[in-house]
């Protein structure tokens, strides 16, 4: 079946599986001795009451086509019960949270452990955000949605928000951010009681008012390591950077150019302004440019972007690489494609050598 995220925990040393059951649906698995062997870990499931606005309707009941012009016919809003359809990424705590595992879902909801795994908890106030209807739990909430749906739930049948990037500040765990497909980039500094948009800077040129507060498609967001004021971000449309801690965002791309789109971005844990992309055609063909495989890379905050081509294939490549399939440790990265093709460079992606090219669909690439 397949794996839609897998991750090492640095604490513990335990490797953490995401499973797509079809049947059965998401599943997590464990294992604490390197992966000899296995078992089922508690399962994540939204608890009753649990509910988000699903689109609105007209007040006799008629649907409202999300994607059509703006009308002014008054409307309400339809309600859906919450239900697990896709764990999509984790992340863990500081030092002094030795039990803390976050984990984002879709349909855009945040479950956090204390206890490494043994039970979870939703993470209730960015589920009741403002932004995406308020308190549903004890009412119908304010009647506003902003939190549109992404294509990686289209699978389950559904379309709904997910969250898929979860960063921990190393300097102080109380402070995290989470990136939405498809609403933006949410912070919080209280450990979760309260959470602030940090989309200023961000456009979305697919929408009548690109500079809105909300509606940003991130495609995935990562900070540096050792200097966690610099953040990245690759996003629907272009790549972001911010060095305040996304209290700014600048676009650091452009159309028409090889570093533009794709949807994974890897940041260098010293250098925050060095960081990497795996680009791809566009929206209209999500896989590499001319059938040429490229990294692109840049050392300046994206002023300037360098290809990265020697060891990867130039021609004949069709390779779409996901969000979670490219990562780095130190000047050594990897990343993995739709393909089943997996490759490594271990000199900051100046040569890649090919490490696999029978390997089924890669969705998720992470050091131990």
């Amino acid at each position: 079946m397949p794996i839609s995220f897998a991750s090492s925990d640095p604490r513990t040393g335990t490797i953490w599986s995401f499973l797509d059951h079809g049947h059965w649906g998401s599943k997590i698995s464990r294992s604490d001795d390197g992966g000899k062997t296995w078992r089922e870990a508690t399962p994540i499931k939204y608890p009753q009451g649990a509910r988000f606005i699903d689109g609105f309707e007209t007040m006799d009941g008629k649907p409202i086509d999300p994607f059509g012009p703006p009308t002014d016919v008054p409307k309400r809003p339809k309600f859906k019960d919450a239900r697990v359809l896709k764990l999509w990424t984790m992340a863990f705590g500081g030092a002094d949270k030795p039990g803390r595992i976050m984990v984002g879902t879709i349909p855009g909801g945040m479950f956090v452990s204390e206890d490494d795994g043994q039970s979870w908890e939703l993470a209730r106030p960015l589920w009741s955000h403002e932004s995406r209807g308020g308190d549903l739990f004890n009412g119908d909430g304010n009647g506003i949605m902003h939190w549109g749906g992404t294509p990686a739930a289209m699978g389950t049948g559904e379309f709904a928000a997910g969250i898929h990037s979860i960063t921990v500040d190393p300097r102080d765990s109380n402070h995290y951010m989470i990136a939405i497909s498809c609403a933006g980039v949410l912070e919080t500094t209280d450990d979760g009681r309260t959470w602030q948009g940090r989309n200023k800077g961000l456009r979305m040129e697919y929408m009548p008012n690109p500079e809105a507060d909300w509606g940003h498609d991130p495609h995935f967001m990562s900070l540096s390591a050792k200097n966690p004021d610099h953040v990245w971000q690759q996003n629907h449309c272009g790549i972001f950077y911010s060095t305040d801690g996304a209290k700014q965002w600048k676009m650091v791309s452009k159309q028409g150019n090889t570093a533009h789109f794709g949807f994974p971005i890897a940041v260098d844990e010293e250098d925050g302004s060095r960081a990497w992309v795996v680009p791809l055609k566009g929206d209209d063909s999500r896989m590499a440019i001319n059938g040429a495989l490229a990294v692109c890379r840049t050392d300046d905050g994206g002023s300037t972007w360098r290809e990265q081509r020697k060891g990867l294939p130039q021609s004949g490549a069709y390779d779409t690489v996901y969000r979670h399939a490219l990562d780095i440790a130190g000047s050594t990265l990897a990343f993995g494609s739709t393909n089943g093709n997996l490759y490594l460079s271990d000199n900051g992606g100046d040569n890649w050598e090919c490490l696999g090219t029978s390997l089924p669909p890669i969705h998720s690439v992470r050091f131990g």
